[in-house]
């Protein structure tokens, strides 16, 4: 019987157990455990992919964690912990002869083993494998490779944004100057743009797109996500679920208002004044530090041909962190009262909210999960802001 689960699959970690670095710019609370903790706890996913478990100390810990029984590897791939199963996954940067780079890529395992393996392999081709993100030296479609003879997933990170992405700084046209299209399972859209978005561009239309969190502290986990129907949250029904097979598939993305992201418009990053994508120099400061937006960057690579492809519905929503007058004390409130974030997004209804909290938080939640909230654009590495309900 197939039923719905939420999945959030682009999270870091900050630290290992030896108290390391593993992503240097995220949070240093941000450890497999806490993770572990937030996503199973408080914000009701069921599935997450931890896309720096290629670090041996991380490895390390989760083989701790299923010999002390709090954990369990599943014959289907993945580890449970809780209500949350885990996919090991690693981000990668490529920057080859191929490309001008860098690219970020996702790449999933099924079990520890091939993902000890993996890091086997990489790293005699990083220089060090310990830290998240780190550049590859050597040849995409032969990471891809790799990752096929491993039995795992192959995933472009964030590819709109102007930094670290497939598309990003308008040196790649398309995909196939980089990769093998037919080894690629999914795209990940990133915060700035969404499904509508990223369809524009013809190559795109055969992939399954992900809204992921990219989340460097605990309070950002989910705050992009998806709802996939399944048998249950492991690597086999997930793999499924991207093929669209079996009846598995994405049937709603949640993810902000691509506005909220921080490169929706092209902006001057010295004065944040928003201008025309063809702008050299800023009327404003005359400054030449504009960054191209990713609604410009989409229209210069928009295909004539729409796609057929019938997408899952994409939902504005932002974390409930990012509403007006929901502070800390205020969500663990929420929380005590109503048990996950998911919950509270998703089923509880306003009656039961204005309990607990104040009617005009109550219908700005309410107003949020119907897509009523009012947005301004973000640009130039500034997110945009919700600034009431409509």
């Amino acid at each position: 019987m197939l039923k719905n689960y939420y999945a959030d699959m682009h999270i870091h970690i900050g630290r290992d157990k030896y108290n390391h670095p593993v992503k240097i710019s995220a949070s240093n609370n941000l450890t497999l455990t806490n993770i572990l903790k937030e996503s199973s706890r408080r914000k009701g996913l069921q599935l997450i992919g931890i896309i720096d478990s290629h670090a041996p100390a991380i490895q390390e810990e989760l083989f701790e964690l299923i010999e002390n029984d709090l954990a369990v590897e599943l014959k289907d791939g993945g580890v449970k912990f809780e209500k949350t199963t885990l996919l090991l996954g690693s981000e990668i940067e490529i920057y080859d002869e191929n490309c001008h780079g860098p690219i970020h890529v996702l790449a999933f395992f099924p079990s520890l083993e091939k993902i000890t393996s993996f890091t086997a392999w990489l790293r005699d081709r990083m220089t060090n494998i310990t830290l998240s993100s780190q550049r590859y030296y050597g040849g995409a479609v032969e990471l891809q490779q790799k990752v096929k003879e491993l039995s795992g997933l192959f995933i472009p990170a964030h590819v709109f944004t102007p930094f670290k992405s497939l598309y990003g700084k308008g040196v790649k046209k398309s995909l196939t100057e980089v990769f093998d299209p037919n080894l690629i399972d999914a795209i990940e859209l990133g915060l700035s743009s969404d499904t509508t978005m990223a369809d524009e561009i013809t190559e795109l239309h055969q992939y399954t797109f992900l809204s992921n969190s990219d989340a460097h502290s605990c309070a950002k986990i989910a705050r992009e996500y998806q709802e996939i129907n399944m048998k249950e949250p492991s690597f086999k029904e997930f793999k499924l679920a991207l093929k669209e097979e079996k009846g598995r598939r994405i049937i709603r993305n949640f993810g902000m208002n691509p506005k909220l992201g921080k490169y929706y418009s092209t902006v001057c990053t010295n004065c944040y004044t928003k201008v025309d994508n063809e702008t050299l120099v800023c009327p404003n400061c005359e400054s030449k530090k504009i960054v191209n937006g990713v609604s410009d960057r989409i229209k210069q690579l928009a295909g004539k041909s729409s796609s057929k492809r019938k997408r899952p519905r994409y939902v504005y929503q932002v974390p409930l962190e990012y509403l007006p007058s929901l502070g800390p004390k205020t969500l663990d409130k929420l929380l005590q009262s109503f048990d996950t974030e998911m919950n509270i997004l998703h089923h509880v209804p306003y009656e039961q909210l204005e309990k607990v909290v104040s009617r005009q938080l109550a219908k700005l939640i309410i107003n949020m999960r119907e897509g009523k909230l009012t947005i301004e654009s973000g640009g130039g590495g500034k997110y945009g802001r919700v600034i009431s309900s409509k």
